[in-house]
């Protein structure tokens, strides 16, 4: 007789914020969550650092006003790590916050409100953990938007890259932006989602991003998609 398949793994999760009620909570959350396990804490950017050198978790909780290293430049030294796997979603307490945008631009994966209920939490994780789908596609579109319109020009020059891509991947790519996920973009297109899953893939090697969220932050960079009214 075949055995059952082992469950996969849990999903391994560190949680860093100055505020202790906050780190308490989301940790009991968070380990009342099938699939899902609070590997540790960290107070400031400088023990997240440390605390992912030594527990290796899969995601990372992160406050973006902590003392001593805020959460943007721990990010940024985070995802800037070679071959590092973890995935950082940003913590904030408003949806439109200057602050949230540097963090998507220095690598996070999304960003989630701190009053967001225990299902949204829990699903949030899973979903930059998969990396298969924007976090809260209409919130991060609209925060991507706001401060792509207030920026003049491209903060880093990477239009030429855009070149690099098909008519068809520049087109999955204008979609993604737009939050729209797997599923929806192969509606659109009348193609399979593995063939989207496909073009994705490319789209994130030829121009050396992390996820969908570094793809949609590139496609209003570098002007692919324009915010409304811009």
């Amino acid at each position: 007789m075949t055995s059952p398949p082992s469950p996969p793994p849990p999903i391994r999760v560190l949680i860093a914020d100055d505020q202790v009620m906050v780190r308490q909570g989301f940790t009991v959350l968070l380990n009342a969550e099938a699939g899902i396990e609070v590997v540790g804490q960290a107070v400031d950017g400088l023990d997240a650092l440390a605390k992912v050198a030594e527990l290796a978790p899969d995601v990372v909780l992160m406050d973006i006003r902590m003392p001593e290293l805020g959460g943007i430049e721990a990010t940024r030294r985070l995802t800037a790590r070679a071959g590092s796997p973890v995935k950082v979603l940003v913590l904030t307490t408003f949806d439109l916050d200057e602050y949230v945008y540097e963090a998507l631009r220095a690598g996070a994966s999304g960003f989630l409100l701190k009053d967001a209920s225990a299902e949204e939490l829990a699903q949030a994780v899973r979903v930059v953990a998969a990396g298969d789908a924007l976090l809260a596609p209409n919130l991060t579109k609209r925060l991507i938007a706001e401060f792509s319109r207030v920026t003049a020009a491209p903060r880093v020059p990477r239009r030429e890259r855009v070149g690099d891509l098909t008519e068809r991947e520049t087109e999955v790519l204008s979609l993604i932006a737009q939050g729209l996920s797997n599923a929806e973009i192969a509606a659109r297109l009348v193609v399979a989602e593995q063939t989207v899953k496909t073009h994705v893939g490319r789209i994130l090697v030829k121009l050396g991003l992390r996820d969908r969220t570094q793809a949609a932050v590139f496609a209003y960079e570098t002007g692919v998609v324009r915010p409304a009214g811009y």
